[in-house]
C-alpha cells in the first residue's frame, strides 16, 4: 500500500511525533492508522489520542427536557458551515427534532425522518426546505433519548458544539447540573471502571508492558508499574474516577458519595465527532469556563 504524505500528515497531528517515525509505522501497518497509532505508543510511550476528536461536519446540538426533569432527548444536526448552524432557522429546527424525538421515541435514525413536528410537518419535508432555504447540505445525524427510572435528567449544552444527557439519582438539581458541565469538559467513556470493556483494558496493559520493557528494570517491578498506569488509566476514562473539574482535589465519585447521589449513566455528543475535520478544542472551552463559574 503507497503510503500518502497525507496519511503521514494526519498521524504527525494525531501524535505529535516526528515524520519519519509516522511515515515507517504507517508502513509497518501498512497503512493502518489506528495500528500505526498503537506501534507509535508502545515504541515511544506517546500521548496520542484513541479516538479521534476531529471533526468533518460543522452543526449544532438540539436539546429538550420536560419541565420535571423526567425526561430529555438530545439530538445532533449537521450542516457545512458554522455560519448556518448559528442561523435561527437551523437551531430552532434542531430544537423542535429533539422535542419530537422525545415525545415520539423513534426506534432508529432513519425514523426521525417520518417524525412530525409540532406545525405537523414531517422532519424530512423541513430538512428539504431548509436545505432549499440555506444552500447547504444538512441532516440529522444521531439521537438519544434518556427517561429517568429515579431521580432526574440534567442537560448541559456548551455553545452550540457540546451536549450532555446525565441521569442521577439524589441530591438536587445544582449537583446534576454540574455533573453534566464536568462530563462536557472531561469526556469519560462510562460511569465506572466496571464498565470499561475488558479488551480495552487487555489493549492498554500489553501498551503499557511494552512501554515499561524499555525501563530494563525487573520484572516484579514493571508489574507494578504496569498496574499503576492501569489505575490511572481507568481514573482518566471513568466519571467516577475523573477529579471534579470545580474541584480537582476531589474525585467526582466523591462529590456523589457527599450527597449521597449516583450516576445511572451519561451521553455526551461533540458536533462532528469522530468524522475527519479539525476543529475547536471545545472541551477546553467548557473546562475553562466551568473552572471559572
Amino acid at each position: 500500500m503507497t503510503i500518502t504524505a497525507a496519511m503521514v500528515k494526519d498521524l504527525r497531528e494525531r501524535t505529535g511525533l516526528g515524520m519519519m517515525e509516522c511515515k515507517a509505522a504507517l508502513t509497518e501497518t501498512q497503512g493502518n492508522m489506528d495500528a500505526a497509532i498503537d506501534l507509535l505508543r508502545k515504541k515511544a510511550g506517546a500521548k496520542v489520542e484513541k479516538k479521534s476528536g476531529r471533526t468533518a461536519a460543522e452543526g449544532a446540538i438540539g436539546l429538550w427536557l420536560s419541565p420535571d426533569r423526567k425526561l430529555a432527548a438530545m439530538v445532533e444536526v449537521n450542516s457545512e458551515t458554522d455560519f448556518v448552524a448559528k442561523g435561527d432557522d437551523f437551531q430552532d429546527f434542531a430544537s423542535a427534532v429533539a422535542a419530537a424525538v422525545a415525545r415520539d421515541n423513534p426506534t432508529d435514525i432513519e425514523a426521525v425522518a417520518s417524525l412530525k413536528l409540532d406545525g405537523g410537518e414531517m422532519v424530512s419535508k423541513v430538512r428539504e426546505a431548509l436545505v432549499a432555504k440555506l444552500g447547504e447540505n444538512i441532516g440529522v445525524r444521531r439521537f438519544v433519548r434518556v427517561a429517568a427510572k429515579q431521580g432526574q435528567v440534567a442537560s448541559y449544552v456548551h455553545g452550540r458544539k457540546i451536549g450532555v444527557l446525565v441521569e442521577v439519582a439524589g441530591g438536587d438539581e445544582a449537583l446534576a447540573k454540574d455533573v453534566a458541565m464536568h462530563i462536557a469538559a472531561s469526556k469519560p467513556e462510562c460511569v465506572s471502571k466496571e464498565q470499561v470493556p475488558a479488551e480495552l483494558i487487555a489493549k492498554e496493559k500489553e501498551i503499557f508492558s511494552a512501554q515499561a520493557a524499555q525501563s530494563g528494570k525487573p520484572a516484579n517491578i514493571i508489574e507494578k508499574m504496569v498496574e499503576g498506569r492501569i489505575a490511572k488509566f481507568l481514573g482518566e476514562v471513568t466519571l467516577l474516577g475523573q477529579p471534579f473539574v470545580k474541584d480537582p482535589d476531589n474525585s467526582v465519585e466523591k462529590l456523589l458519595k457527599s450527597k449521597n447521589a449516583t450516576v445511572a449513566g451519561f451521553t455526551r455528543y461533540e458536533v462532528g465527532e469522530g468524522i475527519e475535520k479539525k476543529s475547536g478544542d471545545f472541551a477546553a472551552e467548557v473546562m475553562a469556563q466551568v473552572k471559572g463559574g
